[in-house]
């Protein structure tokens, strides 16, 4: 668990968000600690609690595969790498960022971050496609994108009122599921 999120921390460029396709490759393609389903749950949760998603996550992982240690070592293991490199790469960066080769690192990370934000995109997008469908899914993403971006709620929000009207939805009746 240890070299798993140590991993995630060290390659981790970009913050959180940028941590979060790492964290699957880790926990669901490499050591199946999680199915692709428990790991959206994890992530739809963690983004609506505050602080860090980049420790919330690992932090639940661990505890959920080792218990309380594992919460302790998953969490250590990330945010050590992201400690010391702070350290070494912002006293290098703040004693020659005149350099332009030292602006364009920087730079460079970018796209990189983005591609693997949307590779993270694509596939919830598809899970919830195959779940829902094609309908469904533009629908709700539209929705969503209405409510974040242009009105300007909190993700959170919008998870949490989905949550809560998963749980407030009537069950349907075996009968009626079978129609």
């Amino acid at each position: 668990m240890f070299w798993a999120f140590t991993r995630v921390g060290l390659l981790g460029f970009g913050g959180g968000p940028a941590m979060i396709p790492l964290v699957r490759q880790e926990v669901v393609e490499r050591y199946r600690w999680l199915s692709d389903d428990d790991f959206a749950d994890v992530l739809a949760i963690g983004n609506t609690l505050p602080g860090p998603i980049a420790t919330k996550m690992p932090g639940y992982i661990g505890y959920r595969v080792a218990g309380v240690r594992g919460c302790v070592v998953a969490v250590a293991a990330v945010i050590l790498p992201m400690i010391l490199a702070m350290i070494l790469l912002l006293g290098l960066f703040s004693r020659y960022r005149h350099i332009s080769w030292i602006q364009g690192m920087g730079q460079a990370v970018v796209p990189v971050v983005m591609v693997m934000m949307a590779q993270l995109t694509w596939d919830f997008f598809n899970k919830s496609r195959l779940a829902l469908g094609w309908g469904v899914s533009l629908a709700m993403s539209a929705a969503a994108a209405v409510l974040i971006y242009a009105v300007g709620l909190h993700p959170g929000w919008v998870i949490g009122s989905l949550l809560a009207a998963a749980l407030l939805r009537p069950a349907a009746s075996p009968s009626r599921a079978a129609q």
